[in-house]
C-alpha cells in the first residue's frame, strides 16, 4: 500500500512538472512574439526596412525631380512674369498717340527698375520696329521674334526675359522684358528641402507600418522558429522548445508545426541511435568480438572488484589463470584463420561451460584466455582450477570443417591474496608461470613462485644492461680462424659475438656468456640493430685484413639470427654494408640456422637467392639439430653446410654421432656444398674428418675464438701445423 502511494504521488509530482514546464514555454513563445526588441534586432528586420524605406524614398525622390519641382519652378516663373507684365502695363503713357514713339517716361522707367523685379525693357511697336531699349541689355534682342512665346533664363538661374504681347499688355507695343528670377532659386531650394523633409517622415511612417505587419506576420515567426532550433541544435537529444502560438493552418504557421515535429523526431531518433552506440561501443569495449567473452579491459576491472569485495571481516580468495594455445600460429598458418577462429570460438565456448557462474572467462589476446573465480571448498586452490581448465582444453578434439584437432596448452595460476593484492600484479604473476609452463615444454600446469618472478626481473634487467651496451661500445667480436683440412691454411674467420660487462671488482668487468644474453636480445628483437653493428664491424676488420695485412682470400663468416632475418630486409642491408665498407661480396659469408626455414619456405627461398645473387656465401649452421626437410634443401641457393659441434665431439665414442657427422658429409658433397666441421678439438677429431673427406674445419685444435689483434698474429705466424693445444 505505501508503494502504491508513492507511486501515485510521483505520478502527480511527475505531471505538475510537466505542466509547469508547459505554462513556461507557452509565456516565453508569448514572449518572444511581442517583443519588438526580438524583432528590431533581428538583422533580417534591419535589412527589410531598409529596403522598405529606401525603395519609398527613391519613388518620392523620383517623383520630385521629373514632376513636383518643375511645377513649382514654372509657376514662380510665372507669377513673376505676371508681376512684371502689370507693372509695365501700368506704367504706359495712355495718353501717347504717337505709336512711333516710347510709351514710357523715364522717371516711370526709373521707378519699374526701383520698385520690380525688372531690370531691363527693350520696345517695339505693334508692327516689330525697335523703338527704345531701358536698363540691362535683354538677351532675347538678339534673337529672331518669330515666336512671341520664347523666353530666356540664364545658367545661374538668376535673370529671366520674356516677350510681352500687344495682347498682354492690351496696348499696340511688343515689350522684351528682364527679370532678376534670382529669389525662385532660393524658393525652389527651400521646397526642395520641406519636399525632403515631408518625404522622409512619410517613408519613415510607411516603413513602419509595414515592418508592424510583416513583423506580426512573417518576422516573428521566423524568429520564432529560429529560436527553438538553435535550442534543437543545442540539446538535440532533449531539445526545450517552446509551444508554437502561430495558427497552423496558415502557411508560416504549418511550417512552424512542421519544424516542431522534425525537431522531436530528430531528438527520438537521436536518442535511440545514442542508446544502440552505447550498448555496441560498451560490447566493442568490453567484450571480444570472436567469441563474446570479456576482454582484458573487463576481465581486469572484475579483478579489482574481486580484490575490493571483503567478507566478515576477510578478504575472499580467489584464482586467477591464464592460458596459452601451444602452437597455435601453426594452425593459422597451415589451416586459415578461419579454422583458428573457429577453434578459438570453441576453446571459448568450452571454457565457459565447465566454469562455475561465479567464475569470469575472458580472452586476453589472440590465443590467450584468462579466468578468474572464488576459491571454495570444493576447489581450494588455484591448482585445481588450472587442472579442471587443461583438462577441459585435453577432454576432446575440436571438430571444424569435419576435421578434428588435438589442441594443447599451457597454463599459468596465481592466488589473491597470496601472490600479490593488485589486479594488475596478481595477472602479471600468472603471465609470469604461464611463459615458465612454456619455456619448459608446454601442455602443463605452472604455479607462481617468487623465484619466476626473480628471473624476469633478472632478464629485464640483462636486457637494459644490453642497451647500455650496445651504446656505450661494451660489446666486441672474437674471431676463431676456419682452416682447410686439405692444405691446412687460414681460409676464414668466424666473428662471434663477445660482451664484457665494465663492474666494480678488481678485474674490472667480465663477460657476459653468449647463451645468456643472444636469446634476451632475440626475445626483445634488439638483435637487429646488435646484428647489424657485427655484420659492419666483421666487414671493416676483413677490410683491414686484406688492405694492412695481406690475408688475401681470408672470407668472414657472420651469424644472422632469425629474428634479424625475418624482421628486417637484411637484404638491403647487406648490400648498403658491402658497399660502405668496400668488402669484396665473395668475401662475406652469412650463417643462418635451420629455424629460420620452416617460418615461411617461400619467403626465405626469395631472400636467400637475393642474397646470393649479391654474390655473398651462404652456410646453414647447426646442421642436423633443425627440423628442415630435405626435399627443401635443394631448392637454397647453400654454399655450405656446417656440423654442429656436438655431433663432432662425441663422434669418436659415439657411433650416432660419428654415423650423422658421416651422413652430413656426403649428403653436403652430393649436392656439391663444401662441409665445414665445428668443434675440432683434438687431431684425433681431425683425422676422423680426414677420413671422411670434410673440407674444412674450425674449433681448439687450431685456436679458440680472440680479440682481432690475437686473430692477426695467429694468421700472421700460423704454418700450417701449429696448434694452440693438442689432445
Amino acid at each position: 500500500m505505501r508503494s502504491f502511494s508513492k507511486s501515485i504521488s510521483s505520478e502527480l509530482s511527475a505531471r505538475v512538472e510537466k505542466n509547469k514546464q508547459k505554462t513556461k514555454a507557452s509565456v516565453l513563445g508569448n514572449s518572444l512574439t511581442s517583443s519588438p526588441a526580438q524583432i528590431w534586432g533581428s538583422r533580417i528586420s534591419w535589412r527589410i526596412t531598409l529596403v522598405v524605406f529606401m525603395t519609398i524614398l527613391l519613388v518620392q525622390t523620383l517623383i520630385l525631380n521629373f514632376a513636383t519641382m518643375g511645377q513649382f519652378e514654372n509657376q514662380r516663373l510665372y507669377e513673376l512674369r505676371e508681376a512684371g507684365r502689370s507693372a509695365i502695363a501700368a506704367a504706359i503713357d495712355t495718353e501717347n498717340t504717337n505709336l512711333s514713339a516710347s510709351p514710357f517716361s523715364d522717371a516711370k522707367v526709373q521707378r519699374l527698375f526701383e520698385t520690380t523685379k525688372i531690370k531691363g525693357l527693350v520696345v517695339y511697336s505693334w508692327d516689330m520696329n525697335f523703338i527704345r531699349n531701358y536698363g540691362e541689355s535683354v538677351q532675347l534682342m538678339n534673337s529672331s521674334l518669330d515666336d512671341m512665346s520664347k523666353t530666356y533664363r540664364s545658367t545661374d538661374g538668376r535673370i529671366y526675359e520674356v516677350i510681352l504681347k500687344n495682347s498682354d499688355l492690351k496696348r499696340a507695343y511688343i515689350i522684351m522684358t528682364r527679370l532678376d528670377s534670382s529669389h525662385v532659386q532660393n524658393e525652389v531650394a527651400d521646397y526642395i528641402k520641406q519636399t525632403i523633409i515631408i518625404m522622409l517622415l512619410m517613408s519613415a511612417f510607411v516603413t513602419t507600418v509595414l515592418m508592424m505587419a510583416l513583423g506580426r506576420w512573417l518576422l516573428e515567426p521566423i524568429l520564432f522558429m529560429r529560436a527553438n532550433l538553435m535550442a534543437a541544435s543545442e540539446h538535440p537529444e532533449n531539445p526545450k522548445i517552446m509551444e508554437s502560438p502561430f495558427n497552423p493552418t496558415d502557411e508560416i504557421g504549418g511550417a512552424i508545426a512542421i519544424a516542431q515535429k522534425l525537431i522531436q523526431q530528430n531528438a527520438d531518433n537521436i536518442s535511440h541511435i545514442r542508446s544502440a552506440a552505447e550498448d555496441k561501443i560498451h560490447k566493442l569495449a568490453y567484450y571480444d568480438t570472436l567469441t563474446g567473452l570479456p576482454n582484458r579491459t573487463l576481465f581486469l576491472q572484475t579483478l579489482a572488484e574481486n580484490t575490493n569485495k571483503v567478507g566478515d571481516g576477510k578478504v575472499e580468495r580467489f584464482a586467477v589463470v591464464t592460458l596459452d594455445l601451444d602452437h597455435f600460429k601453426d594452425v593459422n598458418d597451415s589451416m586459415g584463420h578461419n579454422v583458428g577462429d573457429a577453434i578459438l570460438r570453441g576453446v571459448g565456448k568450452r571454457l565457459r561451460t565447465s566454469m562455475p557462474e561465479s567464475a569470469t572467462v575472458s580472452r586476453m589476446s589472440e590465443d590467450e584466455f584468462a579466468i578468474t573465480m572464488p576459491l571454495s571448498t570444493d576447489i581450494n586452490s588455484a591448482r585445481d582450477v588450472g587442472e579442471r581448465v587443461i583438462n577441459v582444453i585435453r577432454s576432446e578434439p575440436f571438430r571444424v570443417f569435419n576435421e578434428q584437432f588435438q589442441v594443447r596448452a599451457s597454463v599459468g595460476v596465481s592466488t589473491f591474496p597470496d601472490d600479490g593484492i593488485d589486479p594488475d600484479q596478481i595477472l602479471k604473476n600468472a603471465d609470469i608461470a604461464l611463459n615458465r609452463a612454456k619455456e619448459e615444454g608446454r601442455d602443463t600446469i605452472k604455479e607462481y613462485s617468487e623465484d619466476f618472478d626473480r628471473a624476469v626481473q633478472q632478464r629485464f634487467q640483462m636486457l637494459r644492461d644490453l642497451r647500455d651496451a650496445l651504446e656505450s661500445d661494451q660489446l666486441t667480436l672474437h674471431y676463431q680462424p676456419q682452416l682447410d683440412l686439405k692444405s691446412g691454411k687460414v681460409i676464414g674467420a668466424e666473428a662471434l659475438l663477445r660482451w664484457f660487462k665494465p663492474d666494480n671488482s678488481k678485474e674490472g668487468g667480465s663477460y657476459i656468456p653468449p647463451f645468456e644474453f643472444i636469446p634476451v636480445a632475440e626475445q626483445s628483437g634488439l638483435i637487429v640493430p646488435i646484428g647489424e653493428w657485427v655484420m659492419r664491424t666483421a666487414c671493416e676488420a676483413a677490410v683491414e685484413w686484406e688492405k694492412t695485412h695481406g690475408f688475401k682470400g681470408v672470407r668472414i663468416a657472420v651469424n644472422v639470427s632469425g629474428v634479424q632475418f625475418t624482421q628486417s630486409d637484411i637484404c638491403a642491408f647487406v648490400k648498403k654494408t658491402i658497399k660502405e665498407t668496400g668488402i669484396k661480396a665473395s668475401r662475406l659469408e652469412l650463417e643462418v640456422t635451420e629455424s629460420i626455414f620452416m617460418e615461411d619456405i617461400d619467403q626465405t627461398i626469395e631472400t636467400l637467392k637475393e642474397l646470393h645473387a649479391l654474390g655473398i656465401e651462404l652456410a646453414i649452421d647447426d646442421f642436423g639439430t633443425g627440423y628442415s626437410s630435405l626435399s627443401y634443401l635443394r631448392q637454397f641457393p647453400i654454399d655450405r653446410l656446417k656440423i654442429d659441434q656436438s655431433f663432432i665431439r662425441n663422434a669418436l665414442n659415439n657411433p650416432d654421432d660419428a654415423a650423422i657427422a658421416k651422413t652430413i658429409v656426403r649428403l653436403g658433397h652430393s649436392l656439391n656444398l663444401k662441409v665445414i666441421a665445428e668443434g675440432v678439438e683434438t687431431k684425433d677429431h681431425e683425422t676422423f674428418l680426414l677420413e671422411e673427406e670434410c673440407d674444412e674445419a674450425q674449433g681448439y685444435r687450431y685456436a679458440r675464438p680472440c680479440p682481432n689483434e690475437e686473430f692477426i698474429e695467429f694468421v700472421a705466424g700460423y704454418n700450417g701445423k701449429l696448434a694452440s693445444f693438442d689432445k
